[in-house]
């Protein structure tokens, strides 16, 4: 009959242990909830829940320098992020503006890792120009549900900007370009996308360049960071170290440009390295 060998690896131990050997043990994984809803083409969710657009790329790549770190998505929406958020259901967001209504909920925020703005669009029509954009209150718009958005004064209330503008509200860019180009002035006559996201429509439907009036002047300007939420297992300047191979490589660059994005004005000088770059 066979011995019981229930006890062997507690024999083994002990043996190694004698003659001056260290048991292995397995490095502990520290696990980061990272929240994301639809934000094309900085992030995105795909059709079977997976991350899309620059976040999928950078999650990707953290993956691989920190192997002992895990990055589990969770997914919530541009209205509920902060509920979510102060509920302890993720832990990081990547690429928020701490101006989007961070201020009311405890968070760290690091220092901008990228950049990009909102254009207004319309359909071009003889005899208009961008001055059509110059008073969007008489206009009928088209915006993403629970976007902040210059014009509006970062409000995301439905009710409150229903109460100010002749607005509609959405969650695709796709849609809202293509109600302006159905040219249905009942529902929108402006819509509001970022340019990164206009530039990939424009590559994919080069046609559009002629039939859509882009705005000079931007909506905003933002500048994007990861927020950190208080009393997560991560802080801000947890995140800039995570982040810092990335960067030193030249990696994060590659991933930022391949998407259309741009990195903030004087990133490279500002980015916090723990040692000189060489």
């Amino acid at each position: 009959m066979p011995r019981n060998n229930r006890f062997q690896p507690a024999l083994l131990a002990l043996l190694f242990c004698a003659v001056g050997f260290t048991v292995p043990v397995a490095r502990a994984e520290l696990e980061i909830k990272v929240g994301v809803y639809n934000f094309p083409p900085i992030a995105g969710i795909g059709s079977e829940s997976e991350v899309e657009g620059l976040l999928a790329d950078t999650l990707q790549h953290l993956d691989t320098a920190h192997p002992d770190v895990r990055f589990k998505v969770v997914h919530t929406s541009p209205m509920r992020r902060y509920l979510d958020f102060t509920a302890g259901l993720y832990d990081v967001i990547f690429f928020e503006s701490p101006a989007w209504g961070w201020h009311d909920y405890p968070h760290e925020a690091t220092i901008p890792i990228l950049t990009d703005e909102e254009l207004y669009l319309a359909l071009r029509k003889p005899g208009r120009d961008t001055g059509f954009f110059d008073n969007l209150q008489e206009r009928s718009i088209v915006t993403m549900s629970g976007y902040h958005y210059g014009f509006a004064d970062f409000e995301i209330d439905s009710e409150k900007l229903e109460q100010r503008f002749d607005i509609e509200f959405s969650d695709s860019h796709r849609r809202n370009i293509n109600l302006i180009k159905a040219d249905r002035p009942s529902v929108a006559e402006v819509a509001i996308v970022s340019r990164s996201y206009l530039q990939q429509h424009l590559a994919q439907h080069p046609e559009d360049r002629e039939r859509l009036l882009i705005s000079e002047r931007p909506d905003q300007v933002y500048r994007l960071a990861i927020i950190t939420r208080a009393g997560g297992p991560v802080n801000a300047a947890d995140m800039i170290r995570l982040l810092e191979p990335l960067v030193r490589s030249g990696r994060y660059r590659i991933l930022v440009e391949k998407w259309g994005l741009q990195l903030p004005p004087g990133f490279f000088t500002g980015f916090p390295f723990q040692q000189n770059l060489p």
